[in-house]
């Protein structure tokens, strides 16, 4: 490995219990040799932390969240600001992008970019972006004032409510951008002429923490009372997850069949879910757990028969990329249920490894979750071949290996 670099790793939030995938990405960096210091925008709100979290040994600085909240840190950092030879290329880029974006957002990043360049923690000698919408704008201003060369990892809700203007920018602004389906690599390709701007790189699995569950799956079919079917559902109650559509193909569902669901996750909506779901007379037969730490998560996928997900495009454009809550109970050979939304088929083949339908359709959604709770054999064989899957081709080494390549080319470039 060339000689390491300090690397500034720009993020929303950390730690966030929903973003498990980028913390298992920089562990999976330390752990490769590389030298990091994590910029949070924000801090934490999550009462919970995930094992990871306490295992990632990076130094973490935090941003002034709200830039009135810290007014002499951000006047620190505009003064020093304007002495740099870059501030000029910065306040050009900065009034091109105004007029497309007049929004408090645009300042605060500004300001927070200014903050970092002028506190430039550890002598960071490149700039990472998790997340290509505001993350990124932070780190974009940051690499134009003070020269350092950034990259970026774009997932999904920043692709999609990005305006493609914005992504150009971007794109031909930073050295190379990884993202983790196919969808969104394949949209961002047609907004750059470079070749090498864009690459495809599946996040896949810490399998050590996600180990072959040796444990027999249940033969239960719906039809006793006592012995329910046990559905689960991971992730935060926003539109783009399709709780909606999934209460209401669970109401749809025969009166005799018996079943249970448990959701595990916040969220902004979690209450209006809860009225609904009391609305189509279904409050009897569903747990809302919260938010729940990984390893609580995991025996939750190991007890269940069934795990569900609607995804769908929330009207602002939003939509997941590849949930990693699917590729998680894809390891436990948990049969899943999904829609055929963004990088979901990329993990997931329709009758062969979990069952999917089109977005919007709670009766079809009803209709494969009929399919799966009477018929314990369809569970098993579903859940195994995922398994095989999940194992074979989303070990996230593989992506650590290639972020790995990434770097060290640019720096052998630079050297």
């Amino acid at each position: 490995m060339s000689p390491r670099r300090k690397i500034l790793v720009v993020l929303k939030g950390y730690p966030r219990l929903s973003e498990t995938f980028i913390a298992q990405e920089l562990l999976g960096l330390e752990r490769a040799g590389f030298d990091l210091t994590l910029i949070s925008m924000r801090r934490p709100t999550d009462k919970k932390r995930h094992p990871v979290h306490d295992e990632i040994k990076a130094r973490v600085v935090y941003l002034p969240e709200y830039l009135h909240e810290e007014p002499i840190r951000v006047l620190k950092g505009l003064l020093s600001g304007v002495r740099r030879q870059g501030f000029g290329s910065l306040m050009r880029r900065f009034f091109r992008d105004l007029p497309r974006d007049i929004s408090r957002n645009r300042f605060r990043r500004l300001g927070q970019a200014l903050v970092l360049a002028r506190e430039w923690p550890d002598n960071g000698q490149w700039l990472h972006a998790h997340f290509i919408h505001t993350p990124a704008s932070v780190t974009e201003y940051a690499s134009i004032l003070t020269g350092v060369p950034w990259t970026c990892s774009a997932h999904a809700k920043d692709i999609w409510t990005s305006p493609d203007w914005e992504l150009s920018e971007k794109l031909g602004s930073a050295r190379w951008t990884v993202t983790c389906t196919k969808g969104g690599h394949d949209h961002m390709r047609t907004l750059t002429s470079r070749d090498d701007a864009v690459h495809l790189s599946y996040h896949g699995l810490d399998l050590a923490r996600f180990g072959h569950f040796a444990g027999e799956r249940s033969l239960r079919d719906g039809t006793n009372p006592s012995d329910p079917v046990s559905i689960v559902s991971v992730g935060r109650a926003v539109e783009k997850k399709g709780y909606d559509t999934l209460l209401r193909a669970l109401a749809l569902l025969p009166r005799n069949l018996h079943w249970r669901f448990e959701h595990i996750g916040g969220g902004d909506e979690l209450q209006k879910l809860k009225a609904l779901a009391n609305e189509l007379g279904l409050s009897d037969r569903i747990v809302w757990k919260g938010a729940l730490a990984q390893e609580e998560v995991l025996e939750h996928y190991r007890r269940a028969d069934l795990f569900a997900l609607a995804c769908r495009i929330a009207a602002n454009g939003d939509r997941d990329g590849l949930p990693n809550v699917l590729v998680e109970a894809s390891s436990q050979g948990l049969a899943c249920i999904s829609t055929e939304v963004s990088g979901v088929p990329e993990l997931i083949t329709d009758k062969e490894t979990g069952l999917l339908v089109q977005p919007e359709d709670p009766a079809a959604l009803s209709g494969a979750l009929l399919a799966a709770i009477t018929d314990p054999a369809l569970r098993h064989r579903l859940g195994s071949a995922a398994e095989e899957q999940v194992r074979s081709h989303f070990d996230y080494h593989s992506s650590i290996r290639q972020l790995k390549h990434l770097f060290e080319a640019e720096w052998l470039k630079a050297s």
